[in-house]
C-alpha cells in the first residue's frame, strides 16, 4: 500500500485539489487498491469543507470528490504515511518544523521539470492556474512512484 498525504496552508484549496485529481488519476489507471490518499494543511482551517471555487475547478474537470473536513498535518501522521507532498517552500518548511528533518517531504512539481511553487488561489484567485499546475505535479508523482515501486 503507498500512503500519499498532499499538504498546503489550510487544507481547503490546492491540497484537497490535489488529493481528489490524484485519486481519480490512479482510479483511471486501475491502481485505486495500491493506494490510501489523503490530504492535510500545516496551518489548516480545521472542519472547513473544500473551498468552493476549487469545487467548481474539479467539476469543471470532472473529478469526483467526497465531503471533506479540512485536518491538520501532525507529528503522528509522519508513520501514517510514505509521501508528504507539499504546495510551495512555505508548506516545506512548515511541514520540516511539524514531522522534522525526513525524507518523505517532497514539493509537488519537484516531479516536473518546471519546479517551481504551486500558487495559492486563496490569494491569486486564479484556480485554473492553480488546477493545471496540481493536474501536471500530479501525472508526474504517479509515474515516479510507479517508476520507483517497479
Amino acid at each position: 500500500m503507498i500512503r500519499v498525504c498532499f499538504v498546503c496552508h489550510g487544507n481547503i484549496c490546492r491540497s484537497t485539489m490535489a488529493e481528489f485529481v490524484f485519486k481519480d488519476l490512479v482510479k483511471k489507471e486501475g491502481l485505486d487498491k495500491e493506494f490510501i490518499i489523503e490530504s492535510r494543511g500545516v496551518v489548516a482551517d480545521v472542519g472547513d469543507d473544500i473551498h468552493p471555487s476549487t469545487k467548481a475547478m474539479l467539476d469543471k474537470n470532472n473529478i469526483p470528490y467526497t465531503k471533506h473536513y479540512a485536518k491538520q498535518l501532525e507529528k503522528s501522521d509522519l508513520e501514517k504515511f510514505d509521501y508528504f507532498i507539499g504546495m510551495d517552500n512555505s508548506n516545506i518548511k512548515l511541514m520540516k518544523k511539524i514531522l522534522g528533518n525526513t525524507d518523505k517531504i517532497y514539493k509537488l512539481l519537484d516531479f516536473t521539470k518546471d519546479n517551481k511553487e504551486i500558487d495559492d488561489p486563496w490569494f491569486t484567485h486564479n484556480f485554473n492556474i492553480t488546477y493545471d499546475d496540481i493536474s501536471k505535479g500530479c501525472r508526474a508523482l504517479l509515474k515516479y512512484i510507479r517508476c520507483k515501486d517497479k
